[in-house]
């Protein structure tokens, strides 16, 4: 189902793309993972329906939201966001570099936040991992080396297999309309052929997790690249409020696997 309602954000430079299905609820605001962009939401929020009042938004050199000429930030992106659509602490949703945004933000600008549901998340500041197990190193060297050789129809082949089948998974696990969705949103976010580190703030949240003082919810495939597994783990157990939920049969983009059940949890992050 489209949205309700389309806007615009203006932020210094730029406009960001954004819908909302509103709602008498409490305000949720979703944000994408490194590969995907606002799209990723949709299933979710149809799932959702009354009992959230939904906002999605694309960043700055992905979907419909291009980078413009200036330097800018994201997290000074997602404040103007939420200063012109919310009116008081948002729950934020985040998947995996959208997961690190809302970090950023819960530690910068806690009066902003109410709640946190964490999928498959980076973190800003986390070390590398010291082992990475076979198949997804494998894999990503795959990638670095379509990145280097500028193939990007193999770039999004090898991504799509990384991070919705998982690195575990046989190439293909995920079909039809998730799959096509995918490869779509990837290749518009390389279109633009922005730089990833682009747009990131200075936030070391990984060693300031035990700041973040409100209910969070840290849920990860278990078809994931396993370093993310322990990753989030770990992030649950540091976080004061937070709890892990493994999620059986999906990679790093549950939103587009199981929207189902990633709308379970939001409800169940908004009742606590």
């Amino acid at each position: 189902m489209p949205p309700d309602v389309e806007l615009e954000i203006d932020v210094p430079g730029a406009a960001l793309r954004a819908e909302r299905w509103p709602a008498p609820a409490p305000t949720v605001v979703m944000l994408h993972s490194g590969v995907t962009d606002r799209r990723s939401w949709y299933a979710v929020a149809d799932e959702l329906g009354e009992a959230a009042d939904v906002i999605v938004y694309d960043r700055r050199g992905f979907g419909a939201s291009p980078p413009g000429e200036l330097a800018f930030s994201h997290l000074a992106d997602l404040v103007a966001v939420i200063d012109q659509l919310a009116t008081g602490p948002v729950v934020l949703v985040g998947n995996s570099m959208g997961g690190a945004l809302a970090l950023d933000l819960a530690l910068t600008e806690p009066q902003r936040v109410a709640g946190l549901l964490l999928l498959s998340p980076a973190v800003s500041g986390a070390p590398e991992p010291v082992e990475m197990d076979a198949a997804t190193l494998v894999l990503a060297e795959r990638i670095d080396r379509a990145w280097n050789d500028g193939d990007k129809t193999e770039l999004v082949r090898l991504e799509s297999w990384m991070w919705l089948d998982g690195p575990t998974g046989a190439e293909g696990r995920v079909t039809g309309p998730a799959r096509r969705l995918a490869e779509e949103m990837n290749r518009q976010l390389l279109s633009y052929d922005v730089d990833e580190g682009a747009g990131g703030s200075d936030v070391d949240a990984w060693s300031r997790i035990e700041e973040i003082d409100v209910p969070a919810i840290v849920a990860c495939g278990e078809l994931d690249a396993p370093f993310i597994v322990d990753r989030s783990r770990q992030l649950a157990e540091r976080l004061p409020r937070g709890r892990f939920v493994p999620l059986p049969d999906v990679a790093h983009l549950p939103g587009l696997e199981q929207p189902t059940r990633v709308a379970e949890l939001v409800a169940e992050l908004i009742r606590q």
